[in-house]
């Protein structure tokens, strides 16, 4: 599933950039990190102690709309829970509007913001939002 993951990832970033299946297959080999997905979509969470971050979630172009990156989400925070962790986190794009809406549609509440952190490929930078929620 890797490689599909990868391509998933390349049809939805440019900022941050795409995630190559190598890239995939080392993080999955992390005994803390989940991945939840099929062909259309994926979720990937980290759990350190009773913390969970939100690595990645990513719906195809040709599937958006229809529910599953909420599902995804959902699906996360379950996951997270069941490993043991109270709250989650997240950091996002600040101009990327239909993640930040889904989001806070989920409960997540921005919590800091980190200037400057992800780079277009023309070179412009835009902040990070990063966000949270308790579990």
């Amino acid at each position: 599933m890797n490689g599909v993951y990868a391509s998933i990832h390349s049809e939805c970033f440019t900022v941050p950039r795409p995630w190559s299946e190598a890239e995939f297959i080392s993080l999955n080999s992390d005994p803390a990190v989940f991945t939840i997905g099929d062909a259309n979509g994926l979720v990937m969470g980290r759990i350190i102690v009773d913390e969970a971050e939100l690595l990645t979630i990513a719906v195809r172009p040709s599937s958006r709309r229809t529910g599953q990156g909420r599902a995804l989400l959902l699906a996360f925070a379950e996951t997270a829970r069941s490993r043991g962790a109270s709250t989650a986190f997240l950091e996002v794009a600040a101009d990327n509007a239909p993640a930040i809406s889904l989001y806070k549609s989920a409960g997540f509440i921005e919590s800091g913001r980190r200037k400057n952190y992800y780079k277009h490929p023309n070179g412009q930078t835009i902040d990070a939002l990063v966000m949270q929620i308790h579990l």
